[in-house]
């Protein structure tokens, strides 16, 4: 089980942006953040740190702050000098507002959550009340107005940095009056407010300290710097049983090799991010369960949806980039090699295409029809469709001009296994359902999902996963209030829900054999539900059961992409970042929690410690990080990979740090 010729693809330069910003909502358990690209990524922590949504960016959008209103309201500001709320269920900004005072640099809300103010570049101070609809401008904080209370002095920094103006990069103000301050000279200071005086100097770094973070009850701090480490500072007692308390350096943390431009607090762990554009999940091992989800360090680098979409029969891939598309034929080989032999490319991978989207937003979602044919692609703001036409090494495109007026943006698209339906996610929830053909292209219908009755929040949630069937009956769609919905594509109506459970999935795919829908969940969650009976399959109900094997279980990324042997029925193919896995479903389950087979075991290992061969679950991890894993015709399966030194290495030169011996 699980021998195939393999297409390891290195030629998707997918390069993630740099995080700027991020907050932290404990109500709702969420962490958003911005990317120097303009785009906005929230993180479900209460559901295994999943990226729930993912609002596009936008060429003008240049974002330095941003807050979270109560459990629901999302705000941002930049230097475009615009104050931007959005809308979470439709994914793009709901209203913009200009402050009339330049380029934002900061932001605040204060803790009543009724107001907010903005510090802009002509040294105002914008304030702004907070209604239930939107934000209404107050009044203006100029920097000739009023008096200071105090004022603050910091010096320039240690012998040798005297000559060198000190730049003051952030501050935070505590419930007992006192300022905390991170400044170019590598200090965190903390200060009386009442007295103007200073408490006490931490020299955390020899460069700039550019980001800090309170935590909810105030006893914690934690500072990002421009070297890449994060430093932790706690208000403890100097003494047992002394009932006056100092602040104290007590953890250092060095996740990063780039500037650390945002960091936060949870209840559990610190969390950084900056110009090296991974998040930095790391537990605080004395407030988590030893060998829980929660004591595990994490680093989110890649998104969690897949960015690749491929044709079969033609061996195209489709890679996707905020700006442009770009489309791939895979290379071949004429030599026959032996298991595990690396084989010379006779027939190198051409790019075909490379087509550049239409106006300042971003690329949300794309796709390619199985035949190569279609590919079509949506913004916030438009839907655009394509024809391609291959002719040995020519190739023509032909833009579809005349569209469904239906057709505004979608979260989600996928062409039909026969590529002549385009179906479509919009943004109201609704799938439409979109005939292709040379001639023309016309809306047929329109599917509207029936949400389960124990919701509150009924069925608005936009639709996130698609998947339709390979006899072209039925389609299913996920949302984010974790339905389900099938739907029968003959008959144009609803034909049943999946069980509701409280995890998002993830993937999802249609057996092309059974019609059986194989689903997985943000916490690594399977099941199998039987479309025609309408419950799950025994084989569901099994896994269930007996579980996942322990190996599957440890990584802490999701499954991305779901897909089918078609020479091997019974083989299911699925992978995240780390590592693919084949699961066949004619093998006992009992054999998950035995050693599973690895392609990686030492032939040198004897026969008597070989795992054993007939174990239900294969796991591969050579190929990492992975971001797609698809199986084309004649058992060749193509892996698409990124790795990290390839991002590394297009990253600015970090500060430079004198080594021991150099």
């Amino acid at each position: 089980m699980g021998e195939f010729k393999v297409h390891r693809v290195r030629f998707f330069d997918f390069m993630p942006s740099g995080i700027r910003c991020m907050a932290f909502n404990s109500k709702a358990d969420r962490l958003a953040l911005a990317r120097l690209d303009g785009s906005v990524e929230i993180f479900n922590f209460s559901n295994n740190y999943f990226q729930e949504k993912v609002i596009p960016g936008n060429d003008s959008r240049s974002i330095e702050a941003i807050c979270w209103v109560g459990c629901d309201r999302l705000f941002t500001a930049g230097l475009n000098g615009e104050v931007v709320e959005y809308d979470l269920e439709r994914l793009c900004p709901k209203y913009t507002l200009d402050a009339f005072g330049g380029p934002i640099w900061t932001a605040a809300c204060n803790s009543e959550e009724t107001h907010f103010a903005f510090g802009c570049e002509d040294g105002s101070v914008k304030l702004f009340e907070i209604l239930p609809d939107k934000i209404q401008f107050e009044r203006n904080l100029d920097r000739q107005k009023g008096h200071s209370v105090q004022r603050i002095l910091v010096d320039r920094g240690p012998a040798g940095t005297r000559n060198k103006d000190c730049v003051v990069w952030n501050v935070a103000f505590l419930s007992d009056y006192t300022i905390v301050s991170g400044d170019s000279a590598g200090k965190v200071q903390l200060w009386d407010a009442n007295k103007g005086t200073l408490i006490k100097t931490h020299l955390v770094s020899k460069w700039d300290v550019l980001s800090l973070s309170v935590s909810e009850n105030e006893d914690s701090i934690v500072a990002g710097t421009s070297e890449g480490t994060v430093v932790q500072f706690q208000l403890l007692s100097p003494k047992i049983g002394d009932t006056e308390t100092q602040w104290v350096r007590t953890r250092t943390f060095k996740h990063h090799t780039h500037d650390v431009r945002a960091v936060t607090e949870t209840r559990t762990a610190v969390v950084s991010g900056g110009l090296d554009t991974q998040l930095v999940i790391c537990p605080l091992m004395d407030k988590v369960e030893v060998k829980s989800s929660e004591s595990v360090l994490r680093k989110v680098i890649f998104p969690h949806r897949s960015l690749v979409s491929c044709a079969k029969k033609p061996s195209l891939l489709l890679f996707q980039f905020p700006d442009q598309l770009e489309l791939w034929r895979l290379g071949g080989t004429d030599t026959i090699g032996k298991p595990g032999e690396s084989l010379p490319v006779t027939r190198k991978p051409e790019k075909l295409l490379q087509l550049k989207r239409k106006g300042d937003d971003h690329i949300c979602c794309s796709t390619i029809s199985e035949c190569g044919h279609w590919i079509a692609y949506s913004t916030v703001s438009s839907i655009r469709l394509y024809q391609l036409q291959c002719d040995n090494n020519n190739i023509s495109i032909t833009k579809v001009s005349k569209l469904p007026k239906v057709l505004r943006s979608a979260h989600q698209l996928q062409f039909s296994a026969d590529s002549s339906k385009l179906f479509v996610a919009s943004e109201q929830a609704t799938i439409h359902v979109i005939s292709v053909s040379r001639s023309e292209c016309k809306h047929v219908h329109t599917f509207k999902p029936k949400s389960d009755v124990f919701l509150p929040t009924g069925s608005s949630a936009p639709v996130h996963l698609l998947a339709a069937s390979a006899d072209g009956q039925w389609l299913t769609s996920a949302n984010r209030h974790c339905e389900i919905n099938v739907y029968n594509l003959k008959k144009l109506k609803h034909h049943c829900m999946v069980p509701v459970y409280n995890s998002l999935p993830s993937a999802m795919a249609i057996h092309p054999e059974t019609n059986n829908l194989l689903v997985t969940h943000a916490d690594q969650q399977m099941f199998e539900f039987g479309i025609v009976d309408k419950q799950y399959t025994d084989w569901s109900r099994k896994l269930q059961k007996e579980g996942l094997h322990r190996c599957r279980l440890k990584w802490g990324t999701p499954v991305t992409h779901i897909t089918f042997n078609p020479q091997a029925p019974s083989q299911v193919i699925l992978h995240d970042m780390h590592m693919f896995c084949i699961i066949d479903q004619s093998l006992p389950l009992d054999g998950l929690k035995a050693q599973f087979y690895s392609q990686l075991t030492p032939k040198d290992t004897s026969e008597t410690d070989k795992p054993r061969k007939n174990n239900a679950l294969k796991i591969c991890n050579k190929y990492q990080p992975l971001l797609h894993v698809n199986l084309l015709e004649d058992d060749w399966l193509v892996v698409v990979e990124r790795p990290l030194i390839d991002i590394h290495s297009q990253l600015p030169a970090p500060v430079r740090q004198k080594k021991f011996g150099t």
